[in-house]
């Protein structure tokens, strides 16, 4: 019998179509962590790039080879560092391993990390949705064999909301230690104050609220800290409610990772601000804006900070890039910054943001952005429970 289009699409497309959504969302959650590996496949494909899960890892381009017998170069001249409420220091220059598609093949994040700590860069920027723990633990491996001291490498991570509990915690920290290869992790995030919808925690199917379930994991992160496990514990994304219920509960609150540049509105620099004020260190990740592509315009905001007359001004002005400029006024303000790229010369001039200072009128004009920030991708978390 001759079918219709009506016909085909109902039976034929619509049950092929369920048969894959059903196998694909069967394989998802089979897996470890469904949510990480379905942020590694979608960041690749959101720019236009198939990923390691398709393709298999080192078939995408991007990242050199690392020469065999390239050595350690000297840090950065005149290095800045946040210091820390239990001792220890913070690298203001950071390299963020998440959110391009270099990111998530294990061969380039290898390279991107032995590029940056043979570099001169110090302060390494992961978490575990990322899912590049292993190769960034490699790259952390050969950069030591070949003279870079463990000691001067500050490396951060997070354990996203779906771990969030006592139990869960303090076993998901002891895997990111086998994952990276090391006997203690310079500083533990909690990722986001709450889980994603349709997403829940061990915690949580406790019966606990959102907000229980972020002191249980604090107090497991405070508890790894006494072990010696950990050396700092902070948070990420946490509005000022968020850090105050964790205030005085256990270990101190080292850094609290945010989205910060200059067109952020007024309500993040007032975050910074509490911060600052209150002996927490703060970590602008996207820093030059969200690279990913904007919804309302199909601009990246890197691009439209790029193309704003006062920091292209100012770029002249100072021989710097744009964003030089954007990392340096980040810098001034008194936050480390954790840019992500694979690139060794972009590396080269993020490190070469210690090398010159903002005059106090450029930075003042700068902080005026904000009010022509319309257009912007912004993560306003004071929303959240």
């Amino acid at each position: 019998m001759k079918m219709g289009i009506k016909d085909i699409i109902v039976w034929r497309i619509i049950p092929g179509l369920a048969v894959a959504i059903a196998a694909a969302a069967g394989f998802f959650l089979s897996h470890e962590f469904p949510f990480a590996f379905i942020f590694a496949t979608v960041v690749p494909l959101s720019n236009g790039v198939l990923p390691p899960s398709v393709v298999g890892h080192g078939k995408m381009r991007g990242t050199p080879e690392v020469p065999s017998d390239l050595m350690p170069l000297p840090r950065p001249k005149d290095e800045l560092f946040l210091d820390l409420p239990g001792g220890g220091k913070l690298p203001q220059q950071g390299i963020g391993m998440c959110c391009r598609a270099t990111a998530t093949d294990d061969v380039l994040v290898y390279r991107t990390v032995l590029w940056y700590l043979l570099l001169g860069g110090r302060h390494i920027d992961g978490a575990h949705v990322y899912w590049n723990h292993a190769a960034i633990g490699r790259g952390i491996s050969e950069a030591i064999r070949r003279g870079v001291p463990r000691e001067e490498i500050f490396v951060t991570t997070k354990i996203f909301p779906t771990h969030f509990g006592f139990e869960s915690t303090k076993e998901n920290v002891q895997n990111y230690l086998r994952e990276l290869g090391l006997g203690y992790i310079d500083m533990v995030l909690l990722h986001w104050p709450q889980n994603f919808p349709l997403l829940s925690s061990p915690c949580q199917k406790e019966g606990k609220s959102r907000s229980e379930c972020r002191r249980e994991t604090w107090r497991a992160l405070s508890n790894l800290r006494e072990e010696g496990l950990i050396k700092n514990a902070g948070v990420s994304n946490f509005s000022l409610k968020h850090i105050k219920e964790l205030e005085g509960f256990g270990a101190p609150i080292a850094n609290n990772q945010i989205s910060f540049h200059p067109f952020e509105p007024d309500h993040v620099m007032e975050t910074v601000k509490y911060c600052q004020s209150n002996g927490i260190t703060v970590t602008a990740y996207s820093p030059l804006g969200l690279t990913s592509i904007t919804i309302c315009s199909g601009m990246r905001d890197k691009d439209r900070a790029h193309a704003n007359n006062l920091l292209r001004e100012l770029s002249s002005k100072y021989g710097k890039n744009v964003s030089q400029i954007m990392l340096r006024w980040a810098v001034q303000t008194g936050c480390a910054v954790i840019p992500g790229t694979g690139n060794p010369d972009h590396m080269k001039e993020n490190l070469s943001v210690y090398e010159f200072y903002l005059r106090d009128e450029d930075m003042d004009a700068i902080n005026q952005l904000k009010h022509v920030a319309e257009g912007f991708t912004h993560v306003d978390v004071r929303q959240l429970e």
